[in-house]
C-alpha cells in the first residue's frame, strides 16, 4: 500500500488528508473515503492523464481510501495524489521522495497539472508538520513565495512531479523562485506601481463634513453610513476611502491572502501576499450565503464579510438589501468572525472589516431637497424602517449628506488631497497601536467594555456631556459605547491624550438617526 499526504482546508486552515492506493487481486477502481462528484470524476481524468503519458492502468483491483473517512473531501485537487499512487502501487516507477512532501493539484487529459485553491494554508500546514516541503501548480505556488523557510515546488505537468519524486537529479530549477513563471511576474510587479488607483478626496467637490467623518471612521476602523440624494457623492467618498487606509501589517496579509486562497479568488493571479486592503462591493441584491458565506458540509466557502476582512465592504443601498441579509450582518459586525453552521459541520471565518454603507433618504432619493420629493410621509417611514435599530447601533458614524452646491460645482474647487488624509489616520492608527500593545486590537473600535473602560476615562465634565446626549437623544448602551469609542478616535486625530468635551459632542453629532425628533 502507497501512502501520499494531500491537505483539505476547513475555515482558512488546513489539515491532512492521507491519500492510500492499493492494488491487489480483482478488478475495477473504488474510491472510497467520503468524496464528492468533483473528486469521483477525478478516476477518469487521473486514468486519462496516465494512460496519455504511457502508463499503464493495472488489470487489477485498484483501492482508493481518502483518510480520514468521516471528513468529506471536495475539489479537485486530489487527482495528483491519485495518480502518483496508482504509479507506485503499480511498480512503474519508483518515487523514494514521495512522503517527504505535501502534494496537490489538478490533473488535465494530457497530464498537466492546473491550478488548486487553498495553496497558503497547505504550506502552513506542510510546515507545521515538518514535510521537506510542498508540490503545487506553478500558478497556485505564486501565492506562497514568501515562505522560503520550507521546498515549494511549482510544477506544470505530472512528468516534473515524477522527476522531483524519483529523486535521480537534482530538480532546483522547479522550486517556484528559480521559474521563469517567478521572474516574470517579479519584473511586473516591480514595475507596476504598488498603490493601487483610488479616487483622491481632492477629486470630490464639497462634502468637507463628510470627509471628516470618512477620516474618524478610517482612523479608528469604524462602521460609517452615508444617507443622502442621490449624486451627492455617497459612492466616490466610499471609494476614496481605500486610499487612506493605513497600509497592512504582514500579520494582516497572511490572514487575508489565506482568505483569498482557500475561496480559490488568487490562485494563479497574485504574486506572494496580498498587501492592499480588500473593498468589496457586492450588490444589494445579493444573497444571504454569498454575503455571510455558504456551502454544503464542511466544504463552507466564505462571503463576503470575510473577503472584506481587513478591509472595506460597501454595501450601496443598504435599505433595498433584503432583510434577512442585513440582519444577518448584525453578528460579524459585532463580533469581528462570522460561524456558519450545518447539520454536520461547523466553519469559523474572520471577519473584521470597516462597514461603509450608504442610502437614499427616501423612496425617490429627493427627501429633504426642497419640493423634489414626490414619496409619502408613509412610503419614507416604511424605508427608514429597513435600517433597523439595532443595526444602526452597530455604525458608529452616521453622515447626511447634501448636494453640493452649483457654485462649488462650477469652480471645481480642488480640496485637500487623500495624501494628507492618509498622513494623519495612519499617525492616530499608529498611536492606537502603541496603546494596545499588551491587547489583542489595534484599532479604537475593537474595544470591548472593559477596555474601553480602561482606556477611554471620561473627566467630570465629559460625563456631564455625555449625560445631557444621552437623555435628549435616549441613546442605547450599545450607541453611548460607540460615541465613547469614536470620542476616543476624534481625540487620537487631535493629539489629545484625553478625551475632551468637544470630541464628545463631535462624535454624537454623527448619531443623528438616533435622535427622537430625528427629521431629514
Amino acid at each position: 500500500m502507497i501512502n501520499i499526504n494531500a491537505a483539505k482546508c476547513i475555515g482558512i486552515d488546513a489539515v491532512p488528508v492521507t491519500v492510500e492506493v492499493d492494488i491487489t487481486l480483482g478488478i475495477g477502481i473504488h474510491l472510497v473515503g467520503l468524496a464528492d462528484a468533483a473528486v469521483k470524476e477525478s478516476l477518469l481524468r487521473t486514468v486519462t492523464a496516465l494512460q496519455s503519458l504511457g502508463f499503464k492502468i493495472p488489470g487489477k483491483k485498484i483501492i482508493i481510501n481518502l483518510a480520514p473517512a468521516f471528513m468529506t473531501k471536495n475539489g479537485s485537487g486530489y487527482d495528483l495524489p491519485i495518480a502518483l499512487g496508482i504509479i507506485a502501487a503499480s511498480g512503474q516507477r519508483e518515487l523514494p521522495g514521495l512522503g517527504k512532501y505535501l502534494i496537490m493539484g489538478e490533473l488535465g487529459l494530457d497530464g498537466s497539472v492546473r491550478d488548486v485553491s487553498g495553496a497558503l494554508p497547505t504550506v502552513e500546514l506542510a510546515i507545521k508538520n515538518g514535510f521537506s516541503g510542498c508540490i503545487l501548480p506553478l500558478g497556485s505556488a505564486m501565492e506562497t513565495i514568501e515562505y522560503s523557510d520550507t521546498l515549494i515546488f511549482g510544477v506544470k505537468n505530472l512528468t516534473e512531479v515524477l522527476r522531483i519524486l524519483e529523486e535521480k537529479e537534482d530538480p532546483a530549477d522547479l522550486l517556484v523562485w528559480n521559474t521563469r513563471l517567478y521572474q516574470k511576474m517579479k519584473r511586473e510587479n516591480q514595475r507596476r506601481s504598488r498603490k493601487a488607483e483610488y479616487m483622491d478626496f481632492s477629486e470630490i467637490i464639497g462634502q468637507e463634513g463628510a470627509k471628516r467623518g470618512v477620516e474618524i471612521a478610517c482612523a479608528g476602523n469604524h462602521n460609517i453610513i452615508f444617507i443622502g440624494p442621490p449624486g451627492s457623492g455617497k459612492t466616490s467618498l466610499a471609494k476614496a476611502m481605500a486610499g487612506i487606509l493605513p497600509p497592512m501589517t504582514t500579520e494582516e496579509a497572511v490572514v487575508t491572502s489565506k482568505i483569498y486562497s482557500v475561496a480559490g479568488k488568487s490562485s494563479g493571479k497574485n504574486f506572494g501576499l496580498i498587501r492592499q486592503r480588500p473593498f468589496r462591493s457586492p450588490h444589494y441584491s445579493a444573497s444571504l450565503a454569498a454575503i455571510i458565506g455558504g456551502g454544503g458540509g464542511d466544504s463552507i466557502l466564505p462571503g463576503e464579510v470575510t473577503l472584506a476582512e481587513n478591509g472595506i465592504l460597501f454595501l450601496d443601498e443598504l435599505a433595498l438589501m433584503p432583510r434577512s441579509v442585513v440582519e444577518a450582518l448584525r453578528g460579524p459586525i459585532e463580533d469581528r468572525r462570522v460561524v456558519i453552521s450545518r447539520l454536520r459541520a461547523k466553519v469559523g471565518y474572520p471577519a473584521s472589516f470597516m462597514l461603509v454603507a450608504a442610502s437614499n433618504p427616501c423612496p425617490c432619493g429627493y427627501y429633504g431637497e426642497g419640493d423634489r420629493c414626490t414619496c409619502t410621509p408613509g412610503q419614507r417611514l416604511a424605508y427608514m424602517s429597513r435600517l433597523s435599530g439595532p443595526i444602526m447601533d452597530r455604525i458608529d458614524l452616521q453622515v447626511i449628506m447634501r448636494p453640493v452646491p452649483p457654485d462649488k460645482l462650477v469652480r471645481r474647487e480642488k480640496g485637500e488631497p487623500s495624501s494628507e488624509v492618509a498622513r494623519r489616520v495612519l499617525k492616530a492608527r499608529e498611536i492606537q497601536k502603541m496603546r494596545f500593545a499588551v491587547e489583542d486590537i489595534s484599532t479604537n473600535a475593537e474595544m470591548n467594555g472593559r477596555q474601553t473602560e480602561k482606556y477611554c476615562p471620561l473627566s467630570p465634565e465629559c460625563q456631564k456631556v455625555l449625560e445631557r446626549i444621552i437623555d435628549r437623544m435616549g441613546l442605547s448602551a450599545r450607541a453611548f459605547s460607540r460615541i465613547i469609542k469614536v470620542s476616543r478616535t476624534i481625540a487620537d486625530l487631535s493629539g489629545h491624550e484625553d478625551i475632551v468635551p468637544a470630541d464628545i459632542t463631535e462624535a454624537a453629532g454623527y448619531r443623528f438617526l438616533d435622535r427622537r425628533d430625528f427629521g431629514m
